[in-house]
């Protein structure tokens, strides 16, 4: 046991956690019920955890589907940390909410009495880390550290959890603070010739139109990959063009993110898929064939590949998924899956790359071109995949790849766009920070 809270944060410190939160038991959160862990999937923003997996069982003659995804977690007491290998969430898609499960199975030094019991004012404190480790402890109603939290006054909500991170006792710097600082070094240095940052740690040249990402990218040290993963200290950086620093009027859409499919002709046979649905280049361009075009759900199949964007799983009337195994699909006219993308998988992707996001405005000029970014940022914060799929099912976000093969050589590019006046329906808050 822990005789403060102080010493509780200070041990999940030591232990490597650096995001702190607290959630109030009810009488139904036990090792019975699972622990709830709020409604939508803004759980998933805040307990890191793997891939979402599902499994198949069969109760009174009826399959039952349970999505889940294992978690990290460790008990942490005055003696240590104990891991609970057991430990995941499971997804329910149809209420839709999130719950724990498994964290007493296995797990040495766990506290069973207190999370069997269905005691009300119990608070089960979280400690993640960077690393994706997820520490827990549980303080009794009438226990000291329970207490002290509720003498503390009021801590800014995250869905059901408290974020207490503030008490930490040697907290390094916010990472919001740190971010809005390395963007302000950015836009203090002007004009910025284009460049790219390579595997190699080498910075080089680089002329190419979509050169503004990828120079902001090397200023802030982080060499492009396509690993779906946030780009800085949790954040993902996206930077816009605009045409000036007047009226900040985005020039183009922006690309939430370019996940691969994962069923379909595309993911089965590749060279079929081009063969089938891709168009010779339009420009002439010889041994080229390309896959390109713009897909909305609800809209027709495209006049050059024959395919339109359908999605299954997905009520929009009520904005609820009826099954984490839909996808979003693009069929042809003879019902043939051309490429599919399960929702399962898109929304590891977006939840790892989206619970926080930058879009920083940028102006270029000059041949070889340059680029000077704003003195102000757009925070994007709190998501989950449902604001997504409605954003989908409305056609305000939208499929638009750059597929092609040239000369036998394959290039994928599978991009889900936004228009950036859109950009707030996929976030809880959606503000503009100066930092000048």
């Amino acid at each position: 046991m822990f005789t403060s809270l102080r010493t509780l944060i200070t041990a999940m410190q030591e232990a490597g956690a650096q995001r702190f939160y607290a959630k109030r038991l009810a009488p139904n959160d036990n090792s019975k019920n699972q622990v709830y862990l709020g409604g939508g999937f803004d759980a998933l923003n805040i307990i890191p955890h793997g891939d979402i997996e599902t499994d198949f069982s069969e109760k009174a003659g009826a399959v039952r589907r349970r999505d889940k995804a294992s978690v990290e977690f460790y008990w942490i007491d005055s003696q240590g940390t104990w891991r609970a290998p057991n430990a995941q969430l499971i997804l329910y898609p149809k209420y839709p909410e999130v719950r724990m499960s498994g964290f007493l199975q296995k797990a040495v030094n766990a506290p069973k009495g207190l999370m069997a019991s269905r005691d009300e004012g119990r608070v089960m404190f979280f400690g993640v880390s960077s690393e994706g480790r997820v520490l827990g402890y549980v303080g009794a109603h009438d226990s000291d550290v329970v207490a002290e939290l509720e003498a503390q006054g009021e801590f800014p909500s995250e869905g059901v959890f408290s974020n207490i991170t503030r008490l930490a006792t040697k907290a390094s710097r916010d990472p919001c603070e740190v971010l809005l600082e390395t963007l302000r070094n950015v836009h203090g240095k002007g004009w910025i010739p284009g460049q790219r940052l390579h595997s190699d740690g080498t910075i080089r040249a680089y002329s190419a139109q979509n050169g503004g990402g990828y120079t902001l990218e090397a200023e802030l040290g982080i060499i492009p990959n396509g690993i779906a993963e946030p780009d800085f200290l949790g954040w993902e950086i996206k930077q816009y063009a605009v045409r000036d620093f007047v009226n900040f009027r985005a020039t183009s859409p922006v690309t939430l993110m370019t996940p691969e499919p994962t069923s379909g002709v595309y993911a089965d046979d590749f060279p079929l898929f081009m063969n089938d649905f891709g168009y010779d280049d339009t420009q002439g361009r010889p041994h080229r064939r390309n896959f390109g075009g713009v897909y909305r759900c609800g809209a027709k199949a495209h006049a050059r590949t024959s395919v339109r964007m359908v999605v299954e799983g997905y009520d929009p009337e009520t904005g609820k998924i009826d099954d984490m195994g839909g996808n979003i699909l693009l069929v042809a006219r003879d019902d043939r899956i051309a490429a599919g993308w399960e929702f399962k998988n898109l929304l590891n992707h977006w939840n790892r790359k989206h619970a926080q996001a930058a879009y920083l405005p940028s102006i270029s000029s000059g041949n070889p071109r340059q680029y000077q970014y704003a003195d102000r940022v757009q925070l994007g914060q709190g998501t989950d995949f449902f604001k997504f799929m409605r954003l989908i099912s409305q056609g305000s976000v939208y499929l638009d790849p750059a597929v092609k093969v040239e000369n036998g050589k394959q290039k994928k590019r599978n991009q889900f766009r936004v228009n950036h006046s859109n950009l707030p329906d996929l976030y809880q808050s959606f503000e503009t920070q100066q930092f000048a």
